[in-house]
């Protein structure tokens, strides 16, 4: 089963991120192998740190619970709330693999939050996305909403990435894949 995981930060905790940036990267090596895709979130200034992003295949919700909630930083106090919901990959390929030329545009989290029948199962332009996929509920059987990792020459392109009027709200999140540097 795949979970998107999305750990908002809270105000003024960034010198505590930093501290535990070790502790994060060690704690994420350990699932090295189930990572599809992470990396952090940023202000609009493209510097501050807003959060972290986890889209991680594991066996059951339990465990995804214990992916995100045994995080170091989020046991610290880093993270204000989790948006933790299973996902499905509708691209089937890690960002790893991503095809594309990670130098142009910029990289987005567009996460779009809605309930009813499902919108946007077909992803629009493979081209340009990193991955893509319908968030769900546990036992699959809502569907909650749409997380899309992407490059995009700007933000208003990444939101259309998604059919507005189908949500009760779409984020935009300037993003960047993560890892060890």
């Amino acid at each position: 089963m795949k979970f998107f995981c999305h750990h908002r930060d809270r105000p003024e905790s960034l010198a505590l991120r930093l501290a535990l940036t070790e502790d994060h990267w060690a704690y994420m090596d350990g699932y090295e192998r189930e990572l599809i895709a992470r990396g952090p979130t940023f202000a609009d200034d493209g510097e501050t740190p807003t959060g972290s992003v986890h889209i991680a295949d594991l066996p059951d919700p339990a465990a995804a619970r214990a992916f995100a909630f045994d995080e170091p930083g989020y046991q610290a106090g880093v993270y204000r709330d989790v948006l933790l919901r299973r996902w499905h990959d509708l691209l089937g390929r890690t960002m790893w693999e991503f095809p594309g030329r990670a130098d142009e545009g910029e990289g987005y989290l567009v996460l779009g939050l809605g309930s009813g029948p499902a919108a946007d199962l077909a992803p629009p332009r493979q081209d340009d996305l990193v991955a893509y996929g319908p968030l769900v509920s546990d036992d699959d059987t809502r569907w909650l909403g749409t997380a899309a990792l992407l490059r995009a020459p700007g933000p208003e392109a990444a939101r259309a990435v998604l059919t507005a009027d189908r949500y009760a709200d779409i984020e935009v999140h300037l993003w960047e894949p993560g890892g060890r540097r």
